[in-house]
This record gives C-alpha cells, structure tokens and sequence, in this order.
C-alpha cells in the first residue's frame, strides 16, 4: 500500500503536468487535523479545469491513480435514473484502488469552484496554478459542531421518539420483521442520536462534532451510557429487538432529562409513562389477540 505521502505526490503530480486542471484543494476528513489518521481515510480530492467533457471522453486516463478495485461515478448515475445533471458544470469519481486507498476525485469549472468554495469549512488548498482560488481561513471542523437545541426543537425530538415507539411495537407483534428494524432506525436511532448529540454537545460547550452518523460518539459517553447504547442494537430475535426498544427508552430517558435541565426545557414526563407502560402491555400481547387494551 502506497503512503499518504505517496498518494498526495502523484495527486499533485498529475494536476502539475495536465494543463486542464488548474487548481487543486481537499476536503474531508485529512483536511480535519482532529481526525484520527487511519489507512481507510479517503482522498476527497477536487480539481478545478478548464474542460470536464474532454476528461469524460476517455475514462482510462483516471487509471493513473492505480490500479482500480471498483469505480463509481454518481453523476452519470443520477442522469440515468432521469435526474438533471450538467456535466460541463461537475462531475465526480469515487475510486476504490486495489491497493486499498480510495479517491474521491471532484472535477469542477472554475464557475462551480467558486460558487462552493470554502462552504466546507474542511478545505486545504493544494495548488492553484493561476491564483484562482479566493482566500478562506485554516481549515477547520466548525460547521460540523454539534449547535444547542432551541426549545422547539427538543420538543419535537423527545416527542418524535415517544411517539414512533408505537410502529415498532406494532411491527414487531404483527411480525413484520423489515418493518419494525427499519422503524427503529430511521425514526428512534435517528431521535436518540439528536439527544445524544445534544447531550455531549452541552458537555464541550458545544465546540465537537461526533462525526458523520455519530461514529464518534463512542469517544464522548461515560462507560455506563455506551453500554446501554449498545444494548440498543439487536439482531432479528423479537425478545431481542424488544430488550433493545427498552435499553433505547431508557438511555433517551436519562440523556433527555439532563438536556432538559441543562437548557430549562420542560421533559414530557406523562409522554414518558403512557409510552413505556403502552410499549410493556403490546409486548405481553399472545399473537392472536383480538383487542389491544
């Protein structure tokens, strides 16, 4: 496997000799200095040129990169499920290379550079051949800080996550496995890891991220908070997912009260009860009831 330093060589050598591409900046996690380095982090790599057709014409020139495992290209993609996509404005390659390194590589006119340039506050100008590119501060990770919650909405959090519990219970007495996993995912998981942001975010003065889909948030939670957490992932054996519906209710219930006292917010207390208890009767319920109550 080729070394970061390798890789950052022939990424720049290849701008340098190519008089198309006239700029060169990164983004992503190596842009970030407080990111972990590993040999899984991706080169998310733009170059800006003159003409993005006269790459499109011939794909084999990204074998320069190596030797590729795998290519995805999202905008040719997107256009054919019938999507909008001008390809002379930009036009992205995701390369996952053989010797395990992977490049995410952005062509950009120079109109799309400067219409996004420096919105991603993790950007490291790289090259600039013609001083084309405007002038931004230090990278940094700060437009992914975790912000405090308004009174608003804590309240749509706390109630969203009472309330969805109620799918996954149905879900999981009707048996309708693919239902009730996706339920928890994309309505509870979402809800708990708003509150946990929440609740680390007040705990660093909201100066953190815990990165994208919260893989960080191991880093930021007392032992005893993790352990429940993970008790909140289960397989497909309904006691299970039910024992992980309730570790889920009980993490959420702990975290939310300590954000609510934190910021003044008032805790939906009789949300809370009615909910646990509803959830505690459905999952006593034989399979072929008739009446729920």
């Amino acid at each position: 496997m080729r070394t970061e330093q390798e890789m950052y060589d022939l990424i720049l050598a290849t701008a340098q000799q190519d008089t198309r591409i006239r700029a060169v900046y990164l983004n992503g996690s190596r842009a970030n200095p407080k990111v972990p380095r590993d040999m899984f982090q991706d080169f998310d790599v733009v170059y800006v040129v003159t003409d993005i057709a006269s790459f499109l014409q011939d794909d084999k020139w990204i074998q320069v990169f190596g030797e590729q495992l795998m290519v995805q290209e999202p905008d040719r993609l997107d256009k054919g499920l019938g999507l909008d996509k001008d390809f002379s404005y930009s036009y992205t390659y995701l390369m996952l290379l053989k010797d395990g390194h992977r490049i995410d590589l952005r062509l950009l006119s120079t109109q799309a550079m400067l219409d996004e340039y420096g919105q991603d506050k993790l950007t490291v100008p790289l090259l600039d051949k013609d001083q084309l590119l405007p002038s931004i501060s230090p990278s940094s990770d700060c437009g992914y800080h975790i912000s405090p919650p308004t009174v608003g909405q804590f309240a749509s959090c706390t109630n969203d996550f009472w309330w969805c519990l109620q799918n996954i219970a149905k879900g999981i007495w009707r048996d309708e496995l693919p239902y009730a996993k996706q339920m928890f995912e994309e309505t509870t998981r979402q809800s708990l890891h708003q509150m946990l942001n929440w609740w680390i975010g007040q705990h660093h003065h909201f100066q953190i991220s815990t990165g994208k889909m919260g893989k960080y948030l191991k880093n930021y939670v007392p032992a005893n908070y993790w352990a429940l957490y993970v008790k909140t992932y289960a397989d497909a054996d309904y006691a299970n997912m039910w024992n992980a519906l309730f570790a889920a209710c009980t993490l959420f219930r702990s975290i939310a009260k300590e954000v609510a006292h934190h910021f003044q917010f008032s805790y939906p207390h009789e949300d809370d009860a009615r909910m646990s208890a509803y959830l505690k009767h459905v999952r006593t319920l034989p399979p072929d009831a008739k009446t729920i109550l």
